[in-house]
């Protein structure tokens, strides 16, 4: 399961967002902007309050780390 907490206006969630999506790859967004929740759960998971966070499977990415999100999710550059 893959959940990316973001915002509308931050350029390195749409990346990651259009990343996933080139990739077919099925993702739950949560918007920090708008879900309190999901901001604590975020900060909770990371301990960060920037977006995005990734949360592949309980691993948690902080960023757009396209090498660490290619390697967790076994996509060949």
């Amino acid at each position: 399961m893959i959940t990316i907490y973001s915002t509308p206006s931050c350029p390195w969630c749409i990346r990651t967002k259009d990343f996933l999506k080139q990739h077919n790859i099925s993702f739950t967004d949560i918007d920090v902007s708008k879900d309190r929740v999901g901001a604590m759960e975020m900060i909770r998971k990371s301990g960060q309050m920037g977006v995005p966070v990734i949360d592949i499977d309980g691993e948690i990415i902080i960023g757009f780390d396209k090498q660490r999100i290619s390697h967790l999710l076994n996509i060949k550059a």
